[in-house]
Order: C-alpha cells, then structure tokens, then sequence
C-alpha cells in the first residue's frame, strides 16, 4: 500500500489563513505516525481555487494518475480536495471503484469505507457547494450596490460607462448609443436591426438592454 497526502491553498489563504500548506502537512503527517503508516509523497496544489474540480488541478490530475488499487489518500479536511459536491460524490465513487481508500481527518477516517463517514461526507459537500453559492451571490450583491453608487467593483465595465479615479463615470457617447437602442425597441424592432444600426452583435444590445432595465427596476 503507498500512502499518498494532498493540501491546498488558494492565493488569498497562502496570505492570510492560519490553515497553510505546512500546517495541512503536519495533520497528514500525524494521521500516518498513528496508523503507522510510510507517507509516500504529499501533493501540494498551491494557489488553485478549490471551484476548480479535483481533476483539472495540476497536482490533483497527477494525484488522480498514480494512485491505485490498495493505495491511501489522504487529505486534512474536506474543503482542501472538494467545494463541488458532484465533483467529490464523483471522485468518491472513482476512487471505490478502483479500491482506493480516501481519508479525511475532519471527517474521522475512510469515507470510502464507512457508511457513516460517506453519510457525512455527502451532506457536507453538499454544505460546503451551497455556501460557496451564497459567497457569489454576496459578491454579485457587493458589486451591484457599488455600481448603484457610481464605484467600480472591477470585473467588466459595463458599456455606457469609463473608469475614472475608481469610479463609474458615463460615456456620453455609449449613453446616447443606449437611448438610441431603447427608443428603437420601443418602436418595435428587432435586435438584429438595431445591432446593425449600432455596430453590435444582437447578444450584446440584448445584454445593455437588459442591464439597462434591471438598473431601472
């Protein structure tokens, strides 16, 4: 059996959390002295957002492509491997298949070999997808009320306005390009006419509008 370890950190956590790389080692490190088990090789994926599924992380790729039948995984708590719930159920299932066992020490143990544990598992990951849900829709809600108050939240500008000193300043010329588009909705015509008439692609006069209306509500 080869015991093999995984930690991550986001960019903002290698700055800021208490819970580091080396600190993520230690736990796995412990875990292995008390099973008297031999650590093979601890993967490190540094600066990869745990949104990012486990398979399409460099490390986790080259973890995914080593380890085999009777091998250990193991990894100090559930959020450092998995945020998707559908990307840890299908890693879970994975790993099973090809007798693998996976070890999270927040969760106790195995979860790929015991009911409670995979019971547990599941609920969280379903937790922990949901409040990263919520932390986007506080982020959308940030940017929004920013916007609302001429203050550029970053992302893309929005089209009738310029950056100037950090705030939203209109563009007189996109602001005319956008009531002219309004006032040709009005008259009934069509997206594509009105793309032509403006330069546009249709999917991006539907966009204006549709932020357009939005602000207005």
């Amino acid at each position: 059996m080869k015991v093999f370890g995984y930690v991550r950190v986001s960019t903002a956590e290698q700055a800021s959390s208490g819970d580091s790389l080396e600190t993520q080692k230690d736990k796995i490190r412990g875990y292995c002295l008390m099973q008297g088990w031999e650590l093979s090789e601890v993967f490190v994926e540094a600066g990869v957002s745990g949104s990012v599924p486990l398979a399409d992380r460099p490390e986790g790729r080259r973890l995914l492509g080593v380890v085999g039948k009777g091998d250990m995984v193991i990894t100090p708590k559930l959020d450092r491997m998995f945020r998707s719930a559908s990307d840890a159920l299908g890693t879970l299932e994975e790993l099973k298949a090809q007798g693998t066992g996976l070890v999270m020490i927040d969760l106790g143990g195995d979860v790929t070999g015991n009911g409670i544990s995979k019971l547990v598992f599941t609920i969280l990951s379903a937790v922990a997808e949901n409040e990263r849900e919520r932390i986007r829709e506080r982020i959308r809600e940030v940017k929004r009320h920013l916007a609302q108050q001429g203050i550029y939240g970053g992302g893309k500008v929005p089209y009738g306005f310029d950056v100037i000193d950090g705030r939203l300043v209109e563009n007189p010329v996109q602001q005319a390009s956008i009531a002219e588009m309004k006032a040709a909705r009005a008259r009934g015509e069509s997206l594509r006419k009105i793309a032509v008439a403006q330069g546009l692609q249709a999917m991006t006069v539907k966009r204006i509008l549709d932020r357009v209306d939005r602000h207005v509500d």
